[in-house]
C-alpha cells in the first residue's frame, strides 16, 4: 500500500494556503470544505480549491478532501467540484453507516462519468466521528472497495461519549482499537485523529508513538511542523533497516532452493516476518532514524 504516515489538514478558504501547501513534505495533503470552512465561505473555498488542484505541483502529491454532507446544500456540489479538478481522495466527515459510503460512492461516480473521468479513479476515506460509527466500524470498512482506509475523528466521537479528550488518550483506546481491526479485517489502511496543540511538542511525540505501536499507518496534522515529527517515529532505525534486508536475502535464497521455510540466525522466517520487512524497507525510502 502507498505510504500514508502523514495527512496535513489546510482550509480550503484560506486561498495563500491552498496555493502552495505542496512545499511541504506530508504524504498527502488533505483539503476541509467542512468543518473549518464557514457557512458564507463554503462557494468560494470551492471555488478556490478547484482552480489551486490545477496547479502541476498538485499532480505530484497525493491530494485528499473532505466534502461536506451529502444531505447538506454544499455536498453534492463539494463532490461534482472536486471530481472535476482530478482530485485523488474524496474523505467522508461523520460516517456513521455503510449506507453512507455507498451514497458517496454513488455521487462519485456520477460527478466521474459527468466530467469524463474514468469510473472508479477517485478513491474514499471514511472518517469515523460518533459512537454509532464506531459501533459499524467492520461494516463502514467492507462498504466499497473504493476505500483507501478509515479515520478516526476524535473531537466529535468524545463529545459524543459525553466526555473529553485527556493527554492519556483512554477515552480514544477503544475507537482506535475497534477501526484499527475493522480496517485490518478489511484489508485497508486506518489513520489516527489530530493532534491539535501544535505547540505541545512531547505530547505530539508521544502519542504518535503510541498510535505507532498499536498499529495505524498514519495520522492527520494540523500544523506542517508535525510532518518532520511524525516521520522520524515511523521512520526504522539502520539496524532494522539491516534486519530486514537479511529477512527478504533469506527469504529469496530459501525460495531459490525450493524450500518452504527460510531461516535466519537460527529463527524461522515465516510470511509475517516477510511482510513486516517489507513494510520497514518501504518506510526507510524517507529516511533512517537515529538510534
Amino acid at each position: 500500500m502507498k505510504l500514508r504516515r502523514s495527512m496535513l489538514f489546510v482550509p480550503s478558504s484560506n486561498a495563500a494556503m491552498v496555493s502552495n501547501t505542496f512545499i511541504y513534505d506530508a504524504d498527502a495533503i488533505m483539503f476541509d470544505l467542512e468543518d473549518s470552512v464557514s457557512l458564507r465561505e463554503k462557494d468560494t473555498a470551492r471555488l478556490i480549491l478547484f482552480n489551486a488542484l490545477q496547479h502541476p505541483l498538485y499532480q505530484e502529491i497525493e491530494t485528499v478532501v473532505r466534502v461536506n454532507a451529502l444531505d447538506s446544500e454544499f455536498g453534492v456540489h463539494d463532490v461534482n467540484a472536486v471530481v472535476a479538478a482530478g482530485v485523488d481522495v474524496v474523505r467522508l466527515a461523520k460516517t456513521d453507516s455503510a449506507q453512507d459510503v455507498v451514497d458517496m460512492e454513488k455521487a462519485i461516480a456520477t460527478a466521474e462519468a459527468a466530467c469524463g473521468r474514468q469510473i472508479g479513479s477517485t478513491k474514499m476515506l471514511a472518517a469515523i466521528e460518533s459512537a454509532m460509527g464506531i459501533t459499524n466500524a467492520k461494516d463502514i470498512a467492507f462498504a466499497s472497495e473504493r476505500l483507501i482506509g478509515i479515520a478516526l475523528g476524535a473531537e466529535d466521537y468524545v463529545r459524543d461519549l459525553k466526555t473529553n479528550r485527556s493527554p492519556e488518550g483512554t477515552e480514544l483506546l477503544f475507537a482506535r482499537c475497534s477501526i484499527l481491526q475493522a480496517a485490518r479485517a478489511a484489508g485497508i489502511q486506518c489513520f489516527d485523529t489530530v493532534y491539535s496543540d501544535a505547540n505541545n511538542t512531547q505530547g505530539f511525540t508521544a502519542e504518535a508513538e503510541h498510535i505507532k505501536q498499536l498499529g495505524f499507518d498514519g495520522k492527520s496534522l494540523v500544523n506542517p511542523r508535525q510532518i518532520e515529527l511524525l516521520h522520524n517515529i515511523y521512520a526504522p532505525t539502520q539496524a532494522e533497516v539491516n534486519h530486514a534486508e537479511a529477512v527478504l536475502i533469506a527469504a529469496q535464497e530459501a525460495e531459490e532452493k525450493g524450500l518452504g521455510v527460510a531461516s535466519l540466525n537460527g529463527k524461522m522466517v515465516d510470511a509475517p516476518i516477510i511482510e513486516r520487512a517489507r513494510l520497514t524497507l518501504k518506510r526507510a525510502t524517507s529516511g533512517i532514524r537515529e538510534e
